[in-house]
């Protein structure tokens, strides 16, 4: 695959776990648990996607992903939350958003939903 997934969640076990399962099939993960350090790090960095916590501590996750809309407007976001009921207005920052009690198969499967979406625009 060789894609670079940035993951942003303050719960460390979690993003511990999604980084061995993206790993596992071939992504290249970066990790960030702050709002903050997943904007440096999506500033900074080549992307292919972001997986992002939606309840963050400093900020919620719609806020961030409308500024990395604003830095790298092509890049694929999945939001992950515990919640079903996100704002309304989540649908259009976010080109997924998946339940964090899902199975991880959800999450390979929108994930490379997602990245073939953005390949095919870019052709």
């Amino acid at each position: 695959m060789g894609n670079t997934i940035l993951c942003v969640d303050d719960e460390q076990h979690g993003l511990m776990i999604r980084q061995m399962l993206l790993e596992r099939v071939g992504y290249s993960v970066l990790t960030a648990g702050t709002a903050r350090e997943g904007l440096a790090l999506f500033s900074r960095r080549a992307v292919d996607a972001v997986v992002l916590d939606y309840y963050l501590p400093d900020v919620d996750g719609g806020r961030v992903a409308t500024a990395m809309r604003l830095i790298k407007p092509d890049v694929p976001i999945i939001l992950f939350s515990v919640q079903w009921s996100l704002p309304e207005d989540t649908g259009t920052v976010a080109d997924a958003v998946l339940g964090k009690g899902q199975h991880p198969i959800s999450l390979l499967n929108t994930l490379e939903h997602v990245l073939r979406i953005r390949r095919q625009q870019s052709a």
